[in-house]
């Protein structure tokens, strides 16, 4: 079964509890108001969205594979069903408690991991994705909450006219049909792991997703790395989009422009080196869970 590293004490573990929760609302609290208000941010709403993780669920503290806590109440609800389980004073979520099903899921997500990890990274496509989705205008994603920055004829031009290398099939799938046949990568949903590349900034974005597959695993200081690192990302995102986010207090980084394309390339490599260590802590974390005997 899992050997277990360290033992938290009640006192250490509450107040991990504490500090993470703190850490979370940060986050999570304006995001609550604005859900409530119906006036949602274009940038940092996206992660409440587009993922369908609950605020609660972030605000969580799960230890990692490894780690057990002193087993004292009263427990938070979350530690008192499976995979937890305890064993004298120790709580701890065992892996030996996965279904075969649970099992294969996270052996498929390693390789994902792994494959991206090992790929050769590509800083050459200029957060082109965001313009192939609103090609002509018909679906403009973000239109009722943020107006484009050009007329949508500059914006056609510049798709047609540079070359589009997206890599990463949950950005692809959105693109105008007509940009589709413009990529120079056709990823699709049971090819993922043979195009996702780590400098991409929706694959280093999804290590927030994957992470949160991998609960309670990977655990939730883990888990909120990933978040943060995703807000991030998203906000190189939609500042290289078409879309005008002065009202946000954001100033665009203007692909359409050779220093704008630089400038591009050089906050993608700031962030995929950020990536790096958190998608090696995500694939160490479920090498443990998924070594023989349980973890």
């Amino acid at each position: 079964m899992t050997a277990i590293s360290t033992l938290l004490k009640t006192a250490d573990w509450q107040e991990r509890l504490r500090l993470h929760r703190a850490r979370a609302e940060r986050w999570t609290v304006s995001a609550r108001s604005r859900r409530a208000a119906r006036n949602p941010d274009p940038v940092e709403d996206f992660l409440f969205t587009y993922y369908p993780f609950s605020f609660a669920k972030l605000e969580e503290w799960h230890p990692p594979v490894g780690v057990a806590v002193e087993a004292s109440d009263p427990l938070p609800a979350c530690w008192t069903k499976g995979p937890y389980r305890r064993d004298g004073e120790a709580l701890f979520a065992d892996p030996t408690l996965l279904s075969d099903k649970e099992r294969a899921r996270l052996v498929w997500l390693r390789e994902l991991l792994a494959a991206t990890r090992d790929r050769a990274p590509n800083l050459a496509c200029h957060g082109l994705h965001e313009w192939a989705m609103v090609y002509r205008g018909l679906n403009v994603r973000h239109g009722e909450v943020t107006p484009l920055r050009l007329p949508q004829r500059e914006i056609d031009a510049l798709v047609e006219s540079r070359p589009i290398r997206c890599s990463h099939f949950d950005a692809f799938r959105f693109f105008h049909p007509d940009t589709q046949p413009l990529n120079r990568l056709q990823p699709a949903l049971f090819t993922r792991e043979d195009f996702e590349q780590p400098a991409c900034i929706h694959a280093n974005m999804d290590l927030y997703k994957w992470s949160f597959k991998a609960m309670p695993w990977a655990g939730s200081d883990l888990l909120l790395d990933c978040f943060e690192l995703a807000m991030e990302l998203r906000d190189l995102d939609m500042r290289a989009s078409p879309y005008d986010l002065g009202a946000c207090g954001l100033e665009p980084v203007k692909i359409e422009t050779a220093a704008g394309r630089r400038d591009y390339e050089k906050e993608q490599s700031r962030l995929a080196a950020k990536s790096a260590p958190l998608r090696q802590r995500l694939i160490a974390a479920l090498d443990l869970t998924l070594e023989p005997g349980g973890a």
